[in-house]
């Protein structure tokens, strides 16, 4: 189904796919920020979500990588949204490998501190999974 169409939920949508790789998102971001921007939660999930995330053409793994990968080359700023991604990306099937690889590869583009940041906030997602285990 294309978003084209004017009778697409963009929001449903959006909110299956969030549930899917980052469940429970929508709450702890309406919990934390709608008291001072209402309406930011069910924001983000019609609009990053619905409106991207659920796009067709490209994978959910592939798009998560594409987020990693300019999570990465954006600097240390990103560490919250990386790990978010990088846990969403292990959900829909991307090895520790591919991840570390696409973070790597970021040097060429946001520099060594970029990636070393990266690499240490994904290393934080592993060990975590790790303790899960």
């Amino acid at each position: 189904m294309s978003l084209d169409e004017p009778h697409i939920d963009t929001y449903a949508r959006g909110k299956a796919v969030s549930e899917q790789v980052n469940p429970g998102m929508e709450d702890a971001l309406r919990d934390r920020y709608d008291a001072l921007v209402p309406g930011l939660s069910r924001t983000v999930v019609d609009v990053a979500y619905g409106q991207f995330y659920a796009r067709d053409g490209v994978d959910e793994k592939t798009r998560l990588l594409a987020t990693i990968a300019a999570l990465t080359a954006l600097g240390g700023q990103t560490r919250p949204q990386l790990k978010v991604n990088i846990t969403s990306a292990r959900a829909v099937g991307a090895t520790r490998e591919e991840i570390s690889e696409i973070i790597f590869q970021m040097t060429l583009y946001g520099g060594f501190p970029a990636m070393i940041n990266a690499l240490n906030a994904a290393m934080e997602v592993f060990e975590a999974e790790e303790e899960r285990a």
